[in-house]
């Protein structure tokens, strides 16, 4: 082998080796990311089903809430009707 060969070999692995480093590094930080957008997920899917559970409970207490509203303003009306005959 001549000359020129050795000097293209030399810097074809050293491209190579280069490379090589660039793409662990690049799939270490990409590992990285998606740990950390897994993580993310997970603390939205938790506040999602922590929203799910509050709404479902404020409709579980809409119904009787409502019941004793209603009872609440007869109560008032028959209470303004009976001051307003004395």
């Amino acid at each position: 082998m001549d000359t020129s060969t050795h000097v293209l070999v030399i810097i074809l692995s050293v491209f190579l080796a280069l490379f090589l480093l660039l793409s662990i590094i690049i799939a270490t930080q990409v590992v990285r990311l998606l740990k950390a957008v897994n993580r993310v997920a997970r603390k939205a899917e938790h506040i999602v089903d922590s929203a799910e559970t509050v709404s479902a409970m404020f409709k579980d207490v809409a119904g009787p809430l409502a019941i004793l509203k209603v009872i609440h303003n007869i109560a008032q009306t028959v209470q303004g009707h009976k001051k307003g005959k004395d």
